[in-house]
């Protein structure tokens, strides 16, 4: 069990940087669990997803004094051809940059990570944050939003809380007669969700990946999926933290909006973490102005900044692999035209090197 500085007598050691070992998982997740800058994103199973779902580079960096850890950095190196050299915290995560009990270890970690930006060298530097810690870095802060609300601690209280009109679309839902299932396996989910993204003219992560977090992860991510007559017709992979849920990654079927199977989808992940006790739901990143954006601030959700900063090593500008790129419009048009089998195929190739 992690023990807090502050309730600790310290001694005269130095403040040290480590990178993780094995040996280390249970005292930095220890740390993550306690420190409230800490997400999920900062869980030391990151370093093991990214390294066997993808391939890549991890430099989970700690401060430690006294032999208690004072902070945590985790960070991933991305080397592609198409999108760049990158050193972020984290890629494939909304959220992730410096998590610490003090200052002291939270500038360690930081000079200690554009060092090795350097070393390196990356294109880029990159933190993902709930708040901003360098003013004078470029930073993405009007590209994205998160959506984080308390939920009451019963049921019903919650569902007078969404906003009429989304209020009768669960309604909807419930009464076409949708049943949900938590599930241990993406059987159900990676058909749904690989043709949902080739909708929207993405790359599709592989079946591996997503067969990693529920390993890794354990009892911490599970899959929820919605079913209309027997028929799969939603399904999302969430993550649970502390007090809060995640839904992550999610997908419908064209039938889905005939039943309001999102709407439903989302409303019965609600009902189950405020029965379980989970106190805040976290329905994740959009980019402003656009579909997610509305979807979620329609169940009452109020957009929060998030602050992606950027320190250029050898880079000019900040990167800007988004689909709202317009120099990405005519591959995304070519993409949503492949045949589903190549896209499953060729999505995995390029969607490791995204981040």
């Amino acid at each position: 069990m992690y023990e807090p500085p502050e309730q600790r007598a310290h001694g005269s050691g130095a403040l040290q940087i480590h990178t993780l070992t094995p040996a280390d998982h249970d005292r930095w997740d220890a740390f993550v669990a306690y420190c409230p800058q800490a997400t999920f994103f900062h869980r030391a199973g990151w370093s093991t997803v990214l390294e066997q779902a993808f391939g890549h580079e991890t430099y989970f960096l700690y401060a430690e004094a006294d032999g208690i850890i004072q902070g945590v950095l985790p960070l991933a190196r991305i080397r592609s051809r198409l999108f760049g050299h990158s050193l972020s915290s984290l890629p494939f995560c909304v959220y992730g940059g410096i998590a610490a009990v003090n200052e002291a270890a939270a500038e360690a970690l930081d000079t200690r990570a554009q060092a090795l930006a350097r070393s390196l060298g990356v294109d880029f530097l990159e933190y993902r944050q709930r708040a901003p810690r360098h003013t004078d870095w470029p930073t993405k802060s009007e590209l994205y939003v998160t959506f984080r609300r308390t939920l009451d601690p019963d049921v019903e209280a919650n569902m007078n809380a969404i906003p009429r009109k989304q209020r009768r679309m669960v309604r909807k839902g419930i009464k076409a007669g949708l049943v949900s299932e938590i599930e241990r396996d993406i059987d159900r989910f990676y058909p749904i969700y690989a043709a949902n993204v080739r909708r929207m003219g993405t790359p599709v992560f592989g079946r591996q990946y997503f067969r990693t977090l529920l390993e890794v992860f354990g009892d911490a991510c599970d899959v929820l999926t919605v079913t209309h007559d027997g028929e799969a017709v939603a399904s999302v992979v969430s993550f649970w933290f502390r007090d809060e849920v995640l839904p992550y990654y999610g997908g419908g079927t064209p039938r889905a909006r005939e039943v309001a199977g999102y709407d439903f989808l989302y409303w019965e992940l609600m009902r189950r973490a405020c029965e379980a006790g989970y106190r805040v739901f976290d329905f994740g990143r959009s980019k402003r102005d656009t579909g997610s954006f509305s979807f979620k601030k329609n169940w009452g959700f109020e957009p929060q900044p998030l602050y992606y900063e950027y320190d250029l090593v050898r880079a000019r500008e900040m990167p800007d692999v988004n689909p709202l790129n317009p120099k990405y419009r005519y591959f995304i048009k070519a993409w949503q035209s492949l045949p589903l089998p190549v896209a499953n195929w060729l999505g995995p190739k390029l969607a490791r090197s995204l981040g």
